[in-house]
Protein backbone atom coordinates (compact mmCIF):
# COMPACT_ATOMS: atom_id res chain seq x y z
CA UNK A 1 0.00 0.00 0.00
CA UNK A 2 3.09 2.52 0.93
CA UNK A 3 4.26 2.10 -2.54
CA UNK A 4 2.10 1.85 -4.93
CA UNK A 5 -1.42 2.32 -3.02
CA UNK A 6 -0.62 5.99 -1.58
CA UNK A 7 0.64 7.05 -4.83
CA UNK A 8 -2.48 5.77 -6.64
CA UNK A 9 -5.24 7.27 -4.17
CA UNK A 10 -3.14 10.63 -4.29
CA UNK A 11 -3.63 10.99 -7.65
CA UNK A 12 -6.87 9.91 -8.35
CA UNK A 13 -8.23 12.36 -5.31
CA UNK A 14 -6.16 15.14 -6.25
CA UNK A 15 -7.15 15.18 -10.11
CA UNK A 16 -10.47 14.87 -9.66
CA UNK A 17 -10.22 17.57 -6.97
CA UNK A 18 -8.75 20.00 -8.63
CA UNK A 19 -10.91 18.60 -12.21
CA UNK A 20 -14.00 19.99 -9.84
CA UNK A 21 -12.46 23.24 -8.47
CA UNK A 22 -11.73 24.14 -12.22
CA UNK A 23 -15.58 23.22 -13.34
CA UNK A 24 -17.24 25.09 -10.48
CA UNK A 25 -15.21 27.80 -10.51
CA UNK A 26 -16.31 27.89 -14.46
CA UNK A 27 -19.74 27.96 -14.01
CA UNK A 28 -19.51 30.64 -11.90
CA UNK A 29 -21.06 33.94 -13.04
CA UNK A 30 -18.43 35.67 -15.41
CA UNK A 31 -18.03 38.61 -12.98
CA UNK A 32 -16.18 36.15 -11.12
CA UNK A 33 -13.74 35.35 -13.76
CA UNK A 34 -10.66 38.02 -13.07
CA UNK A 35 -10.32 37.18 -9.35
CA UNK A 36 -10.68 33.52 -10.04
CA UNK A 37 -7.92 33.46 -13.25
CA UNK A 38 -5.92 35.85 -10.62
CA UNK A 39 -6.11 33.60 -7.80
CA UNK A 40 -5.02 30.69 -10.92
CA UNK A 41 -2.20 32.41 -12.24
CA UNK A 42 -0.37 32.77 -8.52
CA UNK A 43 -0.86 29.35 -8.27
CA UNK A 44 0.59 28.62 -11.65
CA UNK A 45 3.64 30.45 -11.07
CA UNK A 46 3.87 28.68 -7.50
CA UNK A 47 3.67 25.54 -9.48
CA UNK A 48 6.85 25.94 -11.94
CA UNK A 49 8.86 27.41 -8.91
CA UNK A 50 7.68 24.25 -7.03
CA UNK A 51 9.10 22.00 -10.22
CA UNK A 52 11.84 23.55 -10.29
CA UNK A 53 12.85 23.72 -6.59
CA UNK A 54 11.65 19.91 -6.01
CA UNK A 55 13.71 18.74 -9.17
CA UNK A 56 16.76 17.60 -7.13
CA UNK A 57 14.82 15.99 -4.74
CA UNK A 58 14.45 12.49 -4.87
CA UNK A 59 12.89 11.64 -2.33
CA UNK A 60 8.75 10.23 -2.11
CA UNK A 61 7.90 13.94 -1.00
CA UNK A 62 9.41 15.38 -3.71
CA UNK A 63 7.85 13.21 -5.94
CA UNK A 64 4.36 14.39 -4.68
CA UNK A 65 5.13 17.96 -4.60
CA UNK A 66 6.07 17.95 -8.14
CA UNK A 67 3.20 16.04 -9.50
CA UNK A 68 0.94 18.59 -7.67
CA UNK A 69 2.72 21.11 -9.31
CA UNK A 70 2.54 20.11 -12.82
CA UNK A 71 -1.21 19.44 -12.23
CA UNK A 72 -2.02 22.99 -11.10
CA UNK A 73 0.30 24.42 -13.81
CA UNK A 74 -2.12 22.81 -16.23
CA UNK A 75 -4.97 23.48 -14.20
CA UNK A 76 -4.51 27.21 -15.06
CA UNK A 77 -4.00 26.15 -18.73
CA UNK A 78 -7.82 25.01 -18.86
CA UNK A 79 -8.83 27.68 -16.57
CA UNK A 80 -8.10 30.32 -18.98
CA UNK A 81 -8.94 28.19 -22.40
CA UNK A 82 -12.57 27.76 -20.79
CA UNK A 83 -12.90 30.60 -19.29
CA UNK A 84 -12.21 32.38 -22.47
CA UNK A 85 -9.57 34.19 -21.16
CA UNK A 86 -6.85 32.64 -23.66
CA UNK A 87 -8.36 30.95 -26.74
CA UNK A 88 -7.86 31.85 -30.08
CA UNK A 89 -8.76 34.88 -32.93
CA UNK A 90 -11.31 32.29 -34.17
CA UNK A 91 -14.57 32.61 -31.40
CA UNK A 92 -17.18 32.69 -33.50
CA UNK A 93 -19.29 30.05 -34.63
CA UNK A 94 -17.93 27.44 -37.42
CA UNK A 95 -19.02 29.00 -40.60
CA UNK A 96 -21.75 26.70 -42.41
CA UNK A 97 -19.68 26.47 -45.85
CA UNK A 98 -16.66 25.26 -44.17
CA UNK A 99 -15.91 21.26 -44.28
CA UNK A 100 -12.93 19.10 -44.38
CA UNK A 101 -9.68 20.63 -43.82
CA UNK A 102 -11.10 23.88 -43.58
CA UNK A 103 -13.26 23.43 -40.57
CA UNK A 104 -10.09 21.79 -39.15
CA UNK A 105 -8.19 24.79 -39.61
CA UNK A 106 -11.08 27.23 -38.62
CA UNK A 107 -11.16 24.57 -35.18
CA UNK A 108 -6.98 25.10 -34.52
CA UNK A 109 -7.78 28.80 -34.97
CA UNK A 110 -10.53 28.13 -31.52
CA UNK A 111 -7.69 27.35 -29.54
CA UNK A 112 -4.33 28.42 -31.13
CA UNK A 113 -3.57 30.89 -28.55
CA UNK A 114 -4.07 28.31 -25.89
CA UNK A 115 -1.76 25.86 -27.39
CA UNK A 116 0.77 28.70 -27.41
CA UNK A 117 0.61 29.21 -23.95
CA UNK A 118 0.95 25.57 -23.15
CA UNK A 119 4.22 25.22 -25.31
CA UNK A 120 5.60 28.44 -23.75
CA UNK A 121 4.73 26.63 -20.38
CA UNK A 122 6.06 23.87 -21.49
CA UNK A 123 9.25 25.55 -22.16
CA UNK A 124 9.49 27.24 -18.93
CA UNK A 125 8.94 23.92 -17.22
CA UNK A 126 11.77 22.24 -19.34
CA UNK A 127 14.22 24.58 -18.41
CA UNK A 128 13.62 24.48 -14.95
CA UNK A 129 13.96 20.52 -14.48
CA UNK A 130 16.28 19.92 -17.23
CA UNK A 131 18.97 17.85 -16.54
CA UNK A 132 17.86 16.97 -12.64
CA UNK A 133 16.76 13.85 -11.11
CA UNK A 134 12.78 14.46 -10.66
CA UNK A 135 11.13 15.61 -13.55
CA UNK A 136 7.92 14.30 -12.25
CA UNK A 137 5.95 17.58 -12.69
CA UNK A 138 7.36 17.94 -15.86
CA UNK A 139 6.03 14.35 -16.86
CA UNK A 140 2.67 14.97 -15.57
CA UNK A 141 1.97 18.81 -17.39
CA UNK A 142 2.89 16.24 -20.77
CA UNK A 143 0.92 13.87 -20.05
CA UNK A 144 -2.03 16.21 -19.52
CA UNK A 145 -1.47 17.85 -22.50
CA UNK A 146 -2.24 14.56 -24.25
CA UNK A 147 -5.28 13.71 -22.79
CA UNK A 148 -6.64 17.40 -23.13
CA UNK A 149 -5.27 17.44 -27.00
CA UNK A 150 -6.73 13.80 -27.85
CA UNK A 151 -9.74 14.51 -26.12
CA UNK A 152 -10.09 17.85 -28.25
CA UNK A 153 -9.43 16.00 -31.61
CA UNK A 154 -11.81 13.07 -30.75
CA UNK A 155 -14.85 15.56 -30.18
CA UNK A 156 -13.91 17.40 -33.36
CA UNK A 157 -13.93 14.30 -35.29
CA UNK A 158 -17.51 12.46 -33.61
CA UNK A 159 -18.14 11.06 -30.26
CA UNK A 160 -21.07 10.15 -28.99
CA UNK A 161 -20.90 12.41 -25.89
CA UNK A 162 -19.29 15.89 -26.81
CA UNK A 163 -19.26 17.17 -23.07
CA UNK A 164 -20.63 20.03 -24.33
CA UNK A 165 -22.55 20.40 -20.59
CA UNK A 166 -19.17 21.43 -19.49
CA UNK A 167 -19.17 24.76 -20.96
CA UNK A 168 -19.95 28.27 -20.12
CA UNK A 169 -21.83 30.16 -22.28
CA UNK A 170 -19.25 32.40 -24.01
CA UNK A 171 -17.42 29.53 -24.85
CA UNK A 172 -20.50 27.54 -26.57
CA UNK A 173 -19.51 28.71 -30.24
CA UNK A 174 -17.52 25.65 -29.76
CA UNK A 175 -20.31 23.31 -30.20
CA UNK A 176 -20.23 24.03 -33.82
CA UNK A 177 -16.51 22.54 -34.41
CA UNK A 178 -17.81 19.44 -32.54
CA UNK A 179 -19.38 16.15 -34.19
CA UNK A 180 -21.53 13.66 -32.94
CA UNK A 181 -21.51 10.26 -34.17
CA UNK A 182 -20.84 6.82 -32.72
CA UNK A 183 -16.62 7.05 -32.94
CA UNK A 184 -14.09 7.93 -35.32
CA UNK A 185 -11.23 6.61 -36.88
CA UNK A 186 -8.60 8.60 -34.54
CA UNK A 187 -10.42 7.05 -31.22
CA UNK A 188 -8.86 4.16 -31.85
CA UNK A 189 -5.44 5.46 -32.01
CA UNK A 190 -5.76 7.48 -29.67
CA UNK A 191 -6.40 4.84 -27.06
CA UNK A 192 -4.00 2.51 -28.32
CA UNK A 193 -1.49 5.41 -27.78
CA UNK A 194 -2.82 5.85 -24.33
CA UNK A 195 -2.79 2.29 -23.37
CA UNK A 196 0.84 1.25 -24.25
CA UNK A 197 2.02 4.38 -22.55
CA UNK A 198 0.60 3.49 -19.69
CA UNK A 199 1.71 -0.03 -19.81
CA UNK A 200 5.14 1.34 -20.23
CA UNK A 201 4.97 3.63 -17.26
CA UNK A 202 3.49 0.50 -14.93
CA UNK A 203 6.75 -1.76 -15.87
CA UNK A 204 8.45 1.32 -14.73
CA UNK A 205 6.84 1.70 -11.69
CA UNK A 206 6.98 -2.60 -11.05
CA UNK A 207 10.37 -2.99 -12.01
CA UNK A 208 13.39 -4.68 -10.18
CA UNK A 209 15.36 -2.08 -8.45
CA UNK A 210 13.48 0.91 -9.01
CA UNK A 211 14.21 3.68 -6.17
CA UNK A 212 10.82 4.57 -3.97
CA UNK A 213 10.38 8.05 -5.67
CA UNK A 214 10.51 6.31 -8.82
CA UNK A 215 7.95 3.52 -8.11
CA UNK A 216 5.77 6.84 -7.01
CA UNK A 217 6.18 8.87 -9.80
CA UNK A 218 5.41 6.36 -12.09
CA UNK A 219 2.76 5.14 -10.32
CA UNK A 220 1.43 8.72 -10.76
CA UNK A 221 1.79 8.99 -14.11
CA UNK A 222 0.50 5.62 -14.97
CA UNK A 223 -2.64 6.52 -12.51
CA UNK A 224 -3.18 9.60 -14.57
CA UNK A 225 -2.87 7.39 -18.52
CA UNK A 226 -5.47 5.49 -17.18
CA UNK A 227 -7.72 7.93 -16.48
CA UNK A 228 -7.39 9.62 -19.74
CA UNK A 229 -8.24 6.30 -21.60
CA UNK A 230 -11.61 6.25 -18.60
CA UNK A 231 -12.23 9.72 -19.99
CA UNK A 232 -11.88 8.43 -23.67
CA UNK A 233 -14.24 5.47 -23.26
CA UNK A 234 -16.63 7.96 -21.47
CA UNK A 235 -17.24 9.69 -25.05
CA UNK A 236 -18.35 6.82 -26.58
CA UNK A 237 -20.41 4.74 -23.81
CA UNK A 238 -24.06 5.39 -24.60
CA UNK A 239 -24.33 7.17 -21.41
CA UNK A 240 -24.19 10.75 -20.10
CA UNK A 241 -20.10 11.53 -19.89
CA UNK A 242 -20.39 13.83 -16.78
CA UNK A 243 -21.00 10.86 -14.51
CA UNK A 244 -17.60 12.25 -12.74
CA UNK A 245 -18.34 15.50 -12.69
CA UNK A 246 -21.39 15.67 -12.01
CA UNK A 247 -20.89 17.48 -8.61
CA UNK A 248 -19.18 20.44 -10.23
CA UNK A 249 -21.87 20.90 -13.52
CA UNK A 250 -24.44 23.30 -13.45
CA UNK A 251 -27.04 22.44 -15.43
CA UNK A 252 -28.74 24.82 -17.47
CA UNK A 253 -32.24 25.17 -18.36
CA UNK A 254 -33.10 23.23 -21.06
CA UNK A 255 -34.45 26.36 -23.01
CA UNK A 256 -30.75 27.90 -23.02
CA UNK A 257 -28.95 24.54 -24.33
CA UNK A 258 -28.07 23.63 -28.16
CA UNK A 259 -29.59 20.54 -29.24
CA UNK A 260 -27.65 18.27 -31.33
CA UNK A 261 -29.26 17.00 -34.37
CA UNK A 262 -29.16 13.38 -34.62
CA UNK A 263 -27.63 11.72 -37.46
CA UNK A 264 -30.02 10.75 -40.20
CA UNK A 265 -29.81 8.96 -43.01
CA UNK A 266 -28.74 11.26 -46.46
CA UNK A 267 -32.25 10.76 -48.32
CA UNK A 268 -33.94 11.32 -45.38
CA UNK A 269 -32.27 14.89 -44.75
CA UNK A 270 -33.86 17.81 -46.59
CA UNK A 271 -31.81 20.18 -48.98
CA UNK A 272 -31.56 23.00 -46.86
CA UNK A 273 -29.85 20.52 -43.57
CA UNK A 274 -28.07 18.62 -46.42
CA UNK A 275 -26.42 21.79 -47.70
CA UNK A 276 -25.61 23.41 -44.06
CA UNK A 277 -24.75 20.28 -41.38
CA UNK A 278 -21.64 19.46 -43.23
CA UNK A 279 -19.04 17.67 -40.74
CA UNK A 280 -20.92 18.74 -37.52
CA UNK A 281 -24.30 17.08 -36.48
CA UNK A 282 -24.62 20.52 -33.97
CA UNK A 283 -27.11 22.96 -35.15
CA UNK A 284 -25.95 26.10 -36.51
CA UNK A 285 -27.90 29.81 -35.20
CA UNK A 286 -28.90 31.59 -38.07
CA UNK A 287 -27.32 34.89 -38.50
CA UNK A 288 -27.73 38.08 -35.54
CA UNK A 289 -28.88 35.11 -33.19
CA UNK A 290 -26.20 34.66 -30.15
CA UNK A 291 -25.29 30.61 -30.95
CA UNK A 292 -25.05 30.35 -27.34
CA UNK A 293 -29.00 30.52 -27.02
CA UNK A 294 -30.77 29.50 -30.19
CA UNK A 295 -30.61 26.85 -33.11
CA UNK A 296 -30.92 27.57 -36.67
CA UNK A 297 -33.11 24.56 -37.41
CA UNK A 298 -35.88 22.78 -35.06
CA UNK A 299 -38.21 20.53 -35.91
CA UNK A 300 -41.97 21.58 -36.46
CA UNK A 301 -44.24 22.62 -33.68
CA UNK A 302 -46.58 20.21 -32.28
CA UNK A 303 -49.44 22.28 -33.57
CA UNK A 304 -48.04 21.86 -36.90
CA UNK A 305 -49.50 18.50 -37.61
CA UNK A 306 -49.18 16.91 -41.33
CA UNK A 307 -52.59 15.47 -41.56
CA UNK A 308 -53.87 18.64 -40.78
CA UNK A 309 -51.78 20.40 -43.02
CA UNK A 310 -52.61 18.51 -45.71
CA UNK A 311 -56.42 18.98 -44.67
CA UNK A 312 -56.07 22.21 -44.99
CA UNK A 313 -53.96 22.54 -48.29
CA UNK A 314 -56.61 20.45 -49.91
CA UNK A 315 -59.43 22.82 -48.39
CA UNK A 316 -57.74 25.84 -49.78
CA UNK A 317 -56.75 24.00 -53.58
CA UNK A 318 -60.92 23.23 -53.79
CA UNK A 319 -61.90 26.67 -52.66
CA UNK A 320 -59.87 27.97 -55.33
CA UNK A 321 -60.82 25.70 -57.83
CA UNK A 322 -64.34 26.87 -57.25
CA UNK A 323 -63.52 30.46 -56.85
CA UNK A 324 -61.78 30.26 -60.57
CA UNK A 325 -64.96 28.65 -62.24
CA UNK A 326 -67.56 30.76 -60.90
CA UNK A 327 -65.13 33.74 -62.00
CA UNK A 328 -64.71 32.57 -65.84
CA UNK A 329 -69.39 31.78 -65.55
CA UNK A 330 -69.37 35.01 -64.89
Amino acid sequence: MDVYGWPILFALVFWWTSTIVILVLNGLPSRTYPVSLAALTILAIVAIYGMGATSRDASVAGVYCAFASGLAAWGWQIATFYMGAITGPQREACPAHLRGWQRFVAAVRTCLHHELAILLMAIAIYMSVRGETNQFGAWTFLVLWWMHMSAKLNVHFGVRNLGEQFLNPRMRYLVTFMTRRPMNAFFPVSVTISTIVTVVLAEKALRDGAQPYEAAGYTMLATLMALAIVEHWLLVTPFEADVLWKWGVQREPAAGKIRAIEPERPAARSAVVAANSDDSDYQRPPIGVPSALQSWCASPPNVCDPAGLKTLLCSLAAENSATSKASKAW
